[in-house]
């Protein structure tokens, strides 16, 4: 089967779980739904990522969000690409040891530059799993200043790098911030129950749900999100076997959900329009972004290259404007800045879209124009 670009924007908009008719299958009811279906969702930001589950999960606030993260729907850590994600809790220790090989294996060259030794990062490790043990939750500035007492410098990013490191080797995950920090525990404390697939079977796994939660999109996009090989890719991919299905678009091979093409492909329409986070996984879930961005939008939505994407406005698919909040007591105040014509009606929808927003923070919506 050959696709349109616009039946490709209306397939991923369903697989993203983004346009969900009333009695679809994929309306998730809840954060452990959303992120099993996606499989992992970047949460680098985590007001960001907060509103990567609100836009799915109509009517919840991000204080509901904050509630379902301390009963451990899930969790946040780096499973792969060095990035940190929302993951299934249960699924936190598999993805790390899964996805996180590569990365792990190029940590010595920054220790390096840190000026840190392994001795130091394993001393590090010993440091936070003793002061941890137990139930223990320390945030980010308690962690360092635990190694700090022990004569571990943490200057700089070695105070980073070794908390990345006891996460990537699965001791620490990130829990629910306590104010405006992180806090770590101990990741075999926060899951004692964690699933324990082969290695065929997590490559399965996590190859259905990238490709349930993205498609239609490529092989080549499935490893840049996961980090795997080349072969892990195509492996995991043999795996999923009949659940995936492939189509062809611009007669390039894709994969996605065989279920999504039991319903009639329809595009991608003008009357959906959505405001998205800069990090959701509408953009970060691809290496090749063109459908949805235009060439000339690019430099706008993330500035420099530099791997921070701003927060969008989408319509049919595609990035029409990007925005800006400030957040004061009772309101927030959202600077949106068009990439393509917005006047009238048009601007009343995206201010209609930005009051879910509100809601979602529990504030009231001050739009603002150039």
């Amino acid at each position: 089967m050959e696709l349109s670009p616009q039946q490709v924007l209306g397939l991923r908009m369903s697989s993203l779980l983004l346009r969900v008719a009333p009695g679809d299958a994929r309306r998730a009811t809840g954060v452990a739904e959303v992120v099993t279906w996606l499989g992992a969702m970047q949460a680098q930001d985590l007001a960001s990522g907060l509103w990567s589950f609100g836009v799915r999960l109509p009517g919840l606030t991000a204080a509901d969000v904050t509630d379902a993260l301390e009963r451990r729907e899930a969790l946040r850590t780096w499973p792969m690409r060095g990035t940190i994600h929302f993951v299934p809790s249960r699924d936190a220790r598999w993805m790390v040891e899964l996805m996180g090989v590569r990365v792990l294996n190029g940590a010595a060259k920054r220790r390096e530059q840190l000026g840190l030794s392994e001795e130091t990062a394993v001393q590090a490790m010993e440091v936070l799993g003793a002061a941890l043990a137990g139930g223990g939750r320390l945030t980010r500035s308690e962690c360092l200043a635990v190694l700090s007492d022990k004569g571990i410098d943490t200057g700089g990013q070695r105070g980073y790098h070794l908390l990345w490191y006891a996460s990537q080797r699965g001791l620490l995950c990130i829990a629910p911030n306590i104010g405006n920090e992180q806090s770590f525990v101990l990741l075999d404390e926060w899951v004692p129950d964690p699933h324990r697939p082969e290695r065929d079977e997590a490559l399965g796994t996590i190859a259905l749900r990238y490709f349930r939660g993205r498609g239609p999109t490529t092989r080549q996009d499935f490893a840049g999100w996961t980090g795997l090989t080349a072969a892990d890719a195509k492996r995991g991919i043999a795996v999923a076997g009949d659940a995936l299905a492939r189509v062809t678009v611009g007669g390039v091979e894709t994969y996605l959900d065989a279920a999504l093409l039991d319903t009639t492909p329809l595009p991608a329409g003008d009357d959906e329009l959505l405001v998205l986070p800069g990090f959701d996984e509408y953009l970060l879930g691809y290496k090749d972004r063109s459908l949805m961005v235009a060439d000339e939008h690019k430099a706008a939505i993330i500035p420099g290259g530099n791997g921070i994407f701003q927060s969008t406005v989408v319509r049919a698919g595609r990035v029409v404007a990007i925005w800006k909040r400030t957040l004061t007591k009772n309101q927030v105040r959202i600077a949106v800045h068009p990439l393509t014509p917005l006047h009238g009606s048009d601007r009343a929808e995206v201010e209609r879209a930005f009051e879910r927003y509100a809601q979602f923070l529990e504030r009231t919506p001050d739009v603002r124009w150039p």
